[in-house]
């Protein structure tokens, strides 16, 4: 019980528990959209490369955005900005909802629309995740992180159950109008967050938004624990993290279920990721976070292979928790590493890179597959490339003492 001591520090302030009441409600709306819309498009098209294509449309925009975005969320109001894109979001699910309550919604629409989303959400991801060093102290911040991750988590294993047997009784419209409700409500609860002016804003601009934007990819290949880190995400985040993103094909293709079969996948990563991210929160030290983001590469790498060989539906649900667990571990260790080991004018940066690598890698990944399933299917493209991503995790492991040594003191580089 003494590892909850950690938790119950973070959420003792008024700011923390708006900040994560207001994310756990917008993310479980997102994630029951987003079971509705993957069967939408499935629906729409029966293709998974059009999947794929939704998923790189949704996001692909990271790849050219981030950078920049992470840059103004260090010279503009990282609050106001967290505000609009969550109304941005919530304008994107209004206006899918109604193109398909009135039957004009077409899978050209959908992926014009996934555009928007992944911008807002590339604006939001840098803007957000740099206002939580502010609201804890230094000794409390991976336990932060860990809990931003928790929320993120928990949402993923309610929101799919609840968006599922929503698609299945009363079909996708109530789903994804549920997720325009819980971002308007979120976007009205935000401006109650107290922060001093440091913490809403990085400093003054000192240059153009790309001079900036360059600065934070520079500051980030010449770092000796966060270039190779990077690499690394980047290479997982292509071969394995594109598998989830693929849900509704393989779970038609490979194991014949519907809507239901869905949302017991999803929630079942969801469930492990929270198990996951539970473990990260309650351990609560820097130490032995390196040797955690690279291993859990190689577990999900494992446990991918299996999810995509098998046949069976109740081992391949076993495997996508096991997906779901090892994904969290390697997100809450990389990202904490970072916050960490960041200057605090330049935190706004190296988060959005690390979104650019959570979103955008998962995207060309899944674009990939889905082109590469039209010629050989679905299951030997990923069986390859969770062979080469273990391949990376070895790799990995014999520079952890060089990463470790620069990541795990938490010292912010001049």
């Amino acid at each position: 019980m003494g590892s909850l001591t950690a938790i119950r520090r973070v959420l003792s302030s008024r700011n923390t528990q708006i900040f994560y009441a207001c994310s756990l409600t917008s993310w479980t709306g997102l994630w029951m959209q987003k079971v509705a819309t993957d069967w939408l498009a499935w629906q729409l098209t029966h293709s998974a490369l059009w999947i794929g294509i939704l998923t790189f449309c949704n996001l692909g925009p990271s790849v050219i955005v981030s950078p920049f975005a992470g840059a103004v969320s260090d010279r503009v109001d990282r609050l106001r900005l967290t505000v609009l894109t969550q109304l941005i979001t919530a304008g994107h699910a209004l206006t899918l909802a109604v193109l398909t309550l009135t039957g004009l919604i077409r899978i050209e629409y959908m992926a014009a629309l996934e555009i928007l989303l992944g911008t807002s959400q590339a604006f939001a991801q840098p803007a957000r995740q740099s206002l939580v060093p502010g609201m804890v102290s230094r000794a409390d911040l991976p336990g932060a992180v860990a809990l931003n991750s928790l929320c993120f988590n928990l949402a993923r294993s309610i929101g799919p159950g609840i968006g599922g047997v929503i698609v299945a009784t009363w079909g996708v419209v109530p789903a994804i109008l549920a997720n325009c409700c819980a971002y308007l409500a979120a976007s009205m609860t935000m401006p109650l967050l107290k922060l001093d002016a440091a913490t809403r804003r990085g400093h003054a601009p000192t240059g153009s938004v790309l001079r900036e934007a360059l600065d934070g990819i520079v500051y980030v290949a010449r770092h000796p624990g966060m270039g190779p880190l990077f690499l690394y995400a980047a290479t997982v985040g292509v071969l394995i993290r594109a598998v989830p993103e693929l849900l509704p094909p393989f779970v038609a293709g490979l194991f014949g279920r519907g809507a239901e079969g869905l949302a017991t996948v999803s929630s079942a990563i969801g469930l492990a990721a929270l198990a996951g991210g539970t473990f990260i929160a309650m351990r609560g030290r820097l130490k032995g976070l390196c040797k955690l983001a690279v291993g859990s590469g190689l577990v999900l790498a494992l446990a991918t292979a299996g999810f995509v060989a098998t046949h069976a539906f109740p081992f391949a649900v076993v495997c996508a928790a096991a997906m779901g667990a090892a994904t969290t571990i390697h997100g809450i260790a990389v990202q904490t590493l970072l916050q960490t080991a960041t200057a605090s004018h330049m935190i706004g940066r190296v988060l959005s890179l690390w979104g650019m690598i959570t979103r955008a890698a998962p995207a060309m990944g899944a674009l990939s597959y889905g082109a590469a399933s039209e010629v050989a299917g679905l299951q030997a493209p990923v069986l390859v490339g969770c062979a080469i991503a273990a391949g990376a995790c070895v790799a990995a492991i014999s520079r952890l003492p060089h990463m470790a040594r620069a990541l795990e003191r938490g010292e912010a580089p001049t």
